[in-house]
């Protein structure tokens, strides 16, 4: 072989080497890079499998208080209203048990356990919570099957035949069930903190050694591989950051949020409390915040809502804390709030800025605001109280017109008082049966005949004596016991009405007001259907009363297509009160509504008052033109009648016609009607 064929053979070699080096090294790079990548997917994968799993932890905590709560409830109410919560207990130890199965599902997918981790929580000392998790669950089950078979909700085979010792739920489970779960929570989360740092620290590695690898050809591999690198570790990193965020702040406002608020208002009081310092809760509410989103839509709704939270942040000191509570509720906490002077002056500065016009599409909106302030240690010396309080104040500064700031006082510290105690009154007289219905007739001016009953709520309070419904219905809506107290309305009514009905009395339709609240019960439709069919009383006998709010909260409640399949079923429906909200007209649709009911403030003086008289000619040549019913109420003098009968509002209710009535007075005046022994007077009434 010749030199040059040996130096050829040489550089050939050498060439060789060379590219042999570099696909080598290239090799390497390409599966350090895979290995970095789905290195990083795994750990979003576990990040997200270990979230789940913490949040079944957190909803294990949950549905076993909720167990143990309304095991408790079950056994201290009375049988008759034991039915619902026994469903509810049975639905709650279903998604317990549902919910196990799942974590240990998951759990059993994990593989970076070790000794003394995650599952030592599950099967070993000190917490056993399998032990205890299948204990609860067993204990529910039969607890549940014990009250069903009490209940006589079970076929005789499968009653429950143990003793009634053996079906009571376990305090000690459920409490040992809870530390479980919270034991497990902090262990997953520790577990899973331990996971990402173990996977960052490998990924350190092959970062590192990836960088030594690619020095000859870093033109060609680190730049791209970089941008990945970086993108993907800024991507974690930001969805670390974005949730921090989310979880104390409102998404919409960038405020604080409810949960912040009940985190750190303990340590805001002990702060206040070891300085020896004034602490300020200032509640602030949206006068006609829903007259917005009536009228608006709830894009200018929010819009008011993030200018309102700009304009607190900019008038609120460094120190103050704003939070949005949820609605157009928000609040304001100020440390170290100094004299009353002091705080009304910058709840006054809140209140002038967020009262100043809001400009949106054009469109100059006032929103106006309310705030009510209540003061620590004066008013209260915790947190719970301290926001009671200054909701109560806030109520004060509406009742004043709105647009003010009130601070709690003795008097309203009073009127809490007295409102708890009618709270606890209302629940007492739903379980004694205290509430009655009357009955007030409608009544055609042409002809005399009734068209209708309207049922009306009485409460005879054993030692207050009879309570206007004004006065205890809002606290029936605000404490939550409004539906259980209109099922008693619908119930009573029902059967009194079906009573007349089989007798023979006519008495046109009865008329039974519901609220929003009432309909939004998912099992509505389905009691009130079985109501009437119990009672004996056809649908077409039975009309609905709503205010126009309803129909406008139609598309957030679903109630729309509940109201459609009741009336497709014939019961009628009347809009109440029609006038004084916010309902434009084309929510007044014959498809939709039977009969207006024209509110008693159009009704009263109206043959002295010719704006009212123009009102009600109005509305009734609507009605009219529509093909819908109308009645108005209130009318309560011999000259209100003669004007209604005039403008050519036929149906009339009012103490001109008859006051309300119990149910026996109810029945002897309208059988009495059905005799003609009341048609002479009824007759020189209407003349």
């Amino acid at each position: 072989m010749s030199s040059t064929d040996q130096k050829r053979s040489g550089s050939d070699r050498l060439i060789w080497t060379i590219k042999g080096a570099y696909w080598a090294a290239m090799l390497i790079i390409a599966g350090m890079a895979l290995a970095s990548y789905l290195l990083l997917q795994h750990m979003m994968a576990v990040h997200q499998r270990d979230e789940e799993l913490m949040m079944l932890a957190t909803s294990q905590k949950a549905l076993s208080q909720r167990i143990l709560f309304l095991a408790s409830e079950t056994r201290l109410v009375a049988p008759d209203h034991r039915p619902p919560l026994v469903a509810s207990l049975r639905d709650a130890t279903a998604r317990f048990e549902t919910n196990y199965d799942r974590l240990l599902t998951q759990m059993g997918a994990r593989t970076y356990e070790s000794d003394g981790g995650a599952e030592s929580i599950l099967f070993g000392a000190p917490h056993h919570l399998d032990h205890f998790s299948t204990s609860l669950i067993a204990n529910g089950w039969r607890f549940v099957a014990a009250l069903e078979s009490w209940l006589g909700a079970r076929a005789p085979d499968a009653a429950y035949l143990g003793a009634r010792e053996r079906a009571d739920l376990s305090e000690t489970v459920a409490r040992a069930t809870l530390e479980g779960y919270s034991a497990l929570g902090e262990k997953l989360r520790g577990e899973a903190q331990a996971m990402l740092d173990r996977l960052l620290s490998v990924h350190r590695v092959l970062f590192w050694t990836m960088i030594g690898g690619i020095c000859l050809i870093v033109l060609f591999i680190f730049r791209p591989m970089s941008e990945l690198i970086r993108r993907r570790t800024g991507e974690l990193v930001e969805a670390h950051d974005s949730m921090a965020f989310i979880a104390i702040h409102d998404g919409l406002t960038r405020l604080y949020n409810r949960a912040f608020m009940r985190d750190h208002f303990d340590a805001l009081i002990k702060s206040a409390h070891r300085r020896n310092e004034r602490l300020a809760v200032i509640q602030i509410d949206l006068d006609r915040f829903k007259q917005i989103n009536d009228t608006l839509g709830h894009a200018a709704g929010d819009y008011v809502l993030v200018t309102t939270a700009e304009r607190m942040r900019a008038v609120c000191r460094a120190s103050d804390i704003c939070a949005r509570l949820g609605g157009d509720e928000f609040v304001m906490v100020m440390p170290a709030a100094g004299s009353s002077q002091h705080i009304e002056a910058l709840a006054g500065r809140i209140l002038r800025k967020i009262n100043e016009p809001i400009v949106f599409g054009g469109a100059t909106i006032f929103s106006g605001a309310s705030a009510g302030i209540a003061v620590y240690p004066v008013d209260a010396d915790n947190p719970d109280d301290l926001l009671v309080h200054a909701d109560l104040a806030l109520y004060a500064a509406k009742k004043q017109g709105g647009g003010t700031l009130s601070f709690f006082s003795d008097e309203l510290r009073q009127e809490l008082d007295n409102r708890k105690q009618l709270e606890r009154d209302l629940v007492e007289a739903i379980a004694t049966d205290g509430f009655s219905v009357y009955f007030q007739p409608q009544v055609s001016l042409s002809s005399g005949d009734i068209t209708g009953v309207e049922a009306l709520l009485r409460w005879d309070h054993p030692v207050r004596g009879m309570i206007p419904p004004n006065d205890f219905i809002p606290v029936a809506e605000k404490s939550g016991v409004m539906p259980a107290i209109g099922r008693v309305v619908i119930t009573k009514s029902i059967r009194e009405a079906a009573s007349w009905y089989r007798a023979g009395i006519e008495f046109g339709r009865l008329a039974i007001n519901v609220s929003g609240t009432e309909l939004r019960e998912a099992d509505f439709t389905a009691f009130l259907f079985d109501t009437l069919s119990t009672a004996g009383l056809p649908p077409w006998k039975l009309s609905l009363e709503i205010v126009e709010s309803v129909i406008l909260d139609d598309e957030q409640t679903g109630t729309a297509s509940k109201l459609r399949m009741i009336r497709a079923a014939g019961v009628h429906l009347e809009l109440d009160d029609f006038g004084t909200g916010y309902a434009s007209l084309a929510h007044v649709n014959p498809n939709e509504i039977d009969r207006l009911k024209i509110d008693r403030r159009f009704v009263q003086n109206i043959h002295q008052n010719d704006d009212n008289s123009k009102i009600v000619r109005a509305i009734t040549e609507l009605a009219r033109g529509l093909g819908i019913s109308i009645v108005a109420e209130g009318a309560e003098t011999e000259e209100e009648l003669s004007s209604l009968m005039a403008i050519g509002c036929d149906q009339v209710q009012g103490y001109s016609i008859a006051f309300p009535m119990p149910r026996n007075e109810a029945r002897r005046w309208l059988d009495a009607r059905r005799l003609g022994t009341v048609e002479a007077d009824t007759s020189e009434k209407i003349a």
